[in-house]
C-alpha cells in the first residue's frame, strides 16, 4: 500500500517528536531547538552549512547493523569502511516523497566522479514492502544508480536501526509515516551530516566532496 505522509498539524507534531527523539537518542540537534552532541548547521563549516545537523570528525560513530540487500547479500556499514556512505531511510512502496528523495540522491551520484561516489544504503521503513519484487521494481521506476543498495530485514531488526538513528516510524495499518532524511557517514565510520527533506543535490554533493578532500 502506498505510503501516507503526515500533513498539516500532524506533520508539525511528527517533526517535534523527531526533534525530541534525535536530541535524546543520537545526541544530535535540529533547528527546532533541541540541543545535544551535534552542531547546528549555522555553526558548521561553509561546506556543511546546508545540513540540518553536523558532527565533527571522530565525534559520533555511526551505529552499525547487519541486514540484507535486494539481492539477498549481507549489507553493513562496516563492510563499507574506507568509503563515505549516504545512509537514508526509505519506504519501498512509497509513491510520494521517497521517490523524490531518491531522484535527488541519484543526482548526487551523477555529480561526483565515478571513483569517489559513495554507496547509498537505503534502510527500509516498511516491513511489508521488503519483498524482492518491490525492491527491483523501484530500481526500474526510480531509476536508481548501481550504487544504491537496499537494506532490509525483519521488523525487529529494522526497528533497532531506526532507533539507533532516531528515525521516527509510525504505522496506521500498513500505511507508513517516517522521518525523511539522509545521513552522510565518513570513510572512518563517523556521522558527519544529516540532511532532512527537502534538500537539494548540490548541498549533499558539496558535503561528499569535502569528505573526500
Amino acid at each position: 500500500m502506498a505510503e501516507r505522509k503526515p500533513v498539516g498539524r500532524a506533520w508539525i507534531v511528527a517533526a517535534v517528536a523527531v526533534a525530541l527523539a534525535i536530541g535524546a537518542g543520537a545526541g544530535a540537534a535540529l533547528a527546532l531547538g533541541t540541543s545535544g552532541g551535534g552542531s547546528h548547521s549555522s555553526n558548521a563549516s561553509p561546506v556543511f552549512s546546508r545540513a540540518n545537523v553536523t558532527w565533527k570528525a571522530g565525534e559520533h560513530a555511526a551505529p552499525d547493523f547487519a541486514l540484507r540487500d535486494q539481492a539477498g547479500a549481507p549489507i553493513s556499514l562496516a563492510a563499507n569502511r574506507g568509503r563515505a556512505v549516504i545512509l537514508t531511510f526509505t519506504d519501498p512502496r512509497c509513491t510520494t516523497l521517497c521517490p523524490l528523495e531518491a531522484k535527488v540522491l541519484n543526482s548526487v551520484e551523477r555529480q561526483v566522479p565515478a571513483g569517489e561516489r559513495p554507496p547509498i544504503v537505503a534502510v527500509s521503513v516498511n516491513p511489508w514492502g521488503n519483498a524482492r519484487r518491490y525492491l527491483l521494481a523501484d530500481v526500474r521506476k526510480w531509476r536508481l544508480t548501481p550504487d544504491w543498495r537496499w537494506a532490509v530485514g525483519s521488523r525487529a531488526k529494522l526497528s533497532r536501526v531506526w532507533r539507533a538513528y532516531s528515525v521516527a516510524v509510525q504505522f496506521q495499518g500498513h500505511n507508513v509515516s517516517h522521518t525523511e532524511g539522509a545521513y552522510l557517514i565518513d570513510r572512518n565510520g563517523y556521522q558527519r551530516a544529516l540532511f532532512l527533506w527537502p534538500f537539494v543535490a548540490a548541498d549533499v554533493t558539496r558535503a561528499v566532496r569535502n569528505l573526500g578532500s
